[in-house]
């Protein structure tokens, strides 16, 4: 059976209130006393009942991080920011995956909720409704979306400067003088990658581009790019650039162009989004977009502790972190 207070108060031969203010470190219980109580509660291997504690303060101490795909690398480093960032406040963060299904991603929320963490970070799927805005605006649990840059007067959000990395893909391209180009994305309103193809496009169409511009839609993962790149390189056989809009899709175009007998970058250059670590131990090694991702999951769980502890000020809060240019060797100048 589990060890309460009672049976500590009973083995240290002081009362129950003495004992809860021991070890809940409080003023008022002299120093030989505490040590005592500490020490009766270790040999008896006492863990406090954090679920009880929660009935009574309504805070469970728990934060809650809703990826799209765990499989995608890209969250690994995403997460290890927002956990060391939860626990250095005295927080358990608990992982759960959507697999990039809007309808799980929901009844994820719904469950974290009956569960009552203390706040949700959520890379969200796709654009939520305005019923599901104010289902969770209605919950009174703090909400910090992830890759969402639209402001809201509901949610905080933490982001990388998508928009301004798809310009300097597209930059970077031109300047090598390529003229067939195709990018590869995701699904259409698809929040950051959204934000990455404008980049892209309006950075051509202000640079009076004349180049000829491919954009297909697919799933974003390995598989997607590398459906996408089949597809595109049988359509197209003359593209010289491709602009992935992700890492994951851009290694996915790499097999399919070895598939294909093209090479990366004599005969098609290649850039992803992301800088994944994989991305410089691939052959070619991936000229990309870097994108903060450590730094972005430890702002977004510290942004979530202080809305939790309402020590922020009223009002949604919005972080856009930079981006830069990583450049490998999977890109060339046209000749």
């Amino acid at each position: 059976m589990a060890i309460t207070i009672k049976d500590i108060a009973r083995e240290s031969g002081v009362n129950i209130s003495t004992v809860s203010r021991a070890l809940n470190d409080a003023y008022g219980v002299h120093q030989e006393t505490r040590g005592h109580v500490l020490a009766v509660a270790a040999r008896l291997n006492y863990y406090p009942n954090r679920v009880a504690r929660g009935l009574k303060t309504r805070r469970s101490h728990t934060l809650a991080l809703i990826v799209s795909d765990i499989r995608n690398p890209f969250f690994a480093e995403v997460t290890r920011g927002a956990e060391d960032a939860a626990r250095a406040g005295g927080y358990d963060l608990v992982l759960c995956n959507s697999d990039l299904d809007p309808r799980k991603q929901m009844e994820y929320v719904a469950s974290l909720l009956e569960k009552q963490v203390d706040g949700i970070l959520m890379n969200s799927v796709a654009d939520l409704s305005r019923k599901q805005q104010d289902q969770l605006a209605a919950s009174g649990v703090p909400i910090v979306l992830l890759n969402r840059s639209t402001a809201s007067k509901s949610f905080s959000t933490v982001c990388a400067d998508n928009e301004a990395g798809g310009a300097m893909a597209a930059q970077y391209l031109l300047r090598l003088g390529h003229e067939n180009i195709a990018h590869l994305t995701g699904p259409r309103r698809h929040g950051n990658l959204t934000d990455r193809a404008r980049g892209f496009l309006r950075f051509l169409k202000a640079a009076n581009a004349k180049q000829g511009i491919t954009v297909l839609h697919g799933e974003n993962s390995f598989s997607g790019g590398q459906t996408l790149t089949q597809k595109l390189l049988r359509q197209q056989p003359e593209i010289s650039a491709i602009f992935a809009a992700n890492d994951l899709m851009a290694f996915g175009a790499i097999r399919a162009m070895l598939e294909l007998g093209r090479r990366v970058p004599e005969d098609i250059s290649l850039i992803g989004f992301d800088n994944l670590e994989l991305a410089s131990v691939v052959h070619p090694p991936l000229t990309t977009i870097h994108q903060p991702k450590y730094e972005m999951g430890r702002a977004a769980s510290e942004m979530l502790l202080r809305l939790a502890r309402n020590q922020s000020k009223p009002g949604s809060q919005h972080l856009l972190l930079g981006v830069e240019l990583i450049e490998r060797e999977s890109c060339r100048k046209r000749l």
